[in-house]
């Protein structure tokens, strides 16, 4: 269960002009299937949530879900750490975004699959340790990679190092379960850099997944 419970918080990562990072809000529609016996599509889909509202600033982002497991993630570039607010909970747990238990074992790349919001999308297919990711998108929501040159949780650096840009679809296809996330809606806009900043007073402590 631990390791599934990891599985669903590094996929929520996964899966937001060319010259310049893209600042703003993305917003994701989730299909969520279960493959765990006794867990259906509509309770996997209701603790992993159906929507998520993705933030990006530089090098920092914020998730928020509308899933029972898991309220909002924020990572901060400058600690490298991950912080995910669970549903129940006040307590925030972290994890070292440096430390990945995954393994991409095959990387490929196919230019001009599909077309989404109007934007023509490459793909990127992630054979991993773990199962099979795929990644849509396009350079015109471009990042600087060397942001996250540290973020090797969730497979992120992989991606992020081979695309250069944000996903406006992701794939998980893992033995436990299957999400398919796509955009509905990309809005480039300033956000406070307030936003990605932890609440004050807060407790943290180190996952235990």
């Amino acid at each position: 269960m631990k390791k599934t419970i990891t599985l669903f918080l590094a996929s929520i990562i996964s899966l937001v002009a060319v010259a310049q990072n893209f600042e703003g809000k993305i917003i994701y529609s989730n299909v969520c299937k279960s493959k765990m016996p006794g867990v259906t599509d509509e309770q996997f889909t209701t603790m992993m949530g159906a929507t998520q509202e993705y933030y990006i600033k530089a090098g920092d982002y914020k998730s928020i879900n509308n899933g029972s497991l898991v309220q909002w993630q924020l990572y901060v570039n400058r600690d490298n750490k991950l912080y995910t607010k669970a549903a129940g909970s006040e307590v925030l747990l972290w994890n070292d975004a440096g430390v990945n238990a995954d393994e991409v074992i095959k990387a490929e790349v196919n230019k001009g699959v599909t077309e989404i919001l109007g934007y023509k999308c490459d793909e990127l297919i992630l054979t991993c340790k773990t199962g099979v990711e795929k990644f849509y998108f396009s350079t015109a929501l471009a990042i600087n990679p060397e942001l996250f040159v540290n973020h090797k949780y969730g497979n992120w650096f992989e991606f992020v190092s081979r695309a250069k840009s944000l996903p406006l679809k992701t794939i998980i296809d893992h033995p436990q379960f299957y999400i398919e996330s796509i955009a509905t809606a990309v809005t480039p806009v300033k956000l406070a850099t307030s936003f990605f900043v932890l609440p004050a007073n807060v407790q943290t402590t180190k996952s235990p997944y």
